[in-house]
C-alpha cells in the first residue's frame, strides 16, 4: 500500500503559503543538510528517543515507506559501530524507492498475494519486532471522505501488524485526530497491551496529523 501524498498534493505545493513555510521550515533544511530524503525522519527519529523502539537484531517493516526518510532513520539505529546493520529491514510501497543498502523493498500493495510471498520469503519465517506506517491518503477537503480514508489506511497496518507481528512486538502509525479517531484508539486497546499517542516536534502544530503506537499483542494472530 502507497503513502500517498497528504495535504492534497500539488495544490498546496503550488501555494505561495506553503512554499514559503517549507523553504523557511527547520526540519526541510535539517533533512538536507543530513541527507534525509524528507523531514519526516524526525519524526521517527523523536519518537524512538522516547519510546525505544530500534533495537539491535530487530526485524522491521515499513509500510508505505518511500521516498524513504522512515527506512534510513530505521537502517541508521540498527547499526552497530562497526557499520554492520543488526536486524532485518523490509520496506514496501505502491511507489519506485530508491535502493537503500542493507534494505529490502517490495514494491506493490501489500495485500496481495504475490506481493505477500516476496514479504514471506524476505522474513524467512521470523516474525516481526516492529511494523511502521507512515501512510496517509492525498486528501480531498472532504472531511468525512478524507477521515474515513485515514482510518483505513490505519485499520489494514493494524491488521497487517496483527498477522505478522511476535507476541511482544510493537507497530507505529499516523492517525488524524478527528472523526474516527477515538474508534482507531479503541482497536488498538482491543489488540494490544500497551497504546499510546504522540505528536513530535517535527510534526507541524496546525496538523492534525499525530502518531499511535501499540505494543504486547494480547491475541494470536488469526
Amino acid at each position: 500500500m502507497a503513502k500517498v501524498k497528504s495535504s492534497s498534493g500539488k495544490k498546496h505545493r503550488s501555494n505561495p503559503e506553503w512554499l514559503r513555510r517549507h523553504v523557511t521550515d527547520p526540519y526541510v533544511k535539517q533533512a538536507a543538510a543530513q541527507g534525509y530524503r524528507s523531514r519526516a525522519a524526525f519524526k521517527l527519529a523523536e519518537i524512538d528517543d522516547r519510546l525505544k523502539l530500534l533495537r539491535p537484531g530487530a526485524v522491521v517493516v515499513d509500510l508505505g515507506s518511500a521516498p524513504g526518510s522512515w527506512t534510513q532513520v530505521v537502517r541508521e539505529r540498527l547499526t552497530n559501530r562497526g557499520g554492520a546493520v543488526q536486524g532485518r529491514i523490509i520496506a514496501l510501497d505502491l511507489l519506485p524507492m530508491d535502493p537503500l543498502p542493507d534494505v529490502t523493498f517490495i514494491q506493490g500493495d501489500f495485500r496481495d498475494e504475490a506481493v505477500e510471498a516476496q514479504l514471506a520469503e524476505a522474513l524467512a519465517g521470523a516474525p516481526v519486532d516492529l511494523v511502521l506506517s507512515d501512510m496517509a491518503p492525498n486528501l480531498s477537503g472532504i472531511a468525512a471522505a478524507d477521515a474515513a480514508r485515514s482510518s483505513h489506511l490505519a485499520e489494514i497496518a493494524i491488521e497487517f501488524a496483527r498477522r505478522h507481528l511476535r507476541p511482544s512486538g510493537a507497530v507505529l502509525l499516523k492517525a488524524f485526530q478527528g472523526s474516527g479517531f477515538s474508534q482507531l484508539v479503541e482497536l488498538l486497546k482491543r489488540e494490544f497491551v500497551t497504546v499510546g499517542v504522540r505528536k513530535p516536534a517535527a510534526s507541524r502544530a496546525e496538523s492534525a496529523e499525530t502518531y499511535l503506537f501499540a505494543r504486547g499483542l494480547k491475541l494470536q494472530p488469526r
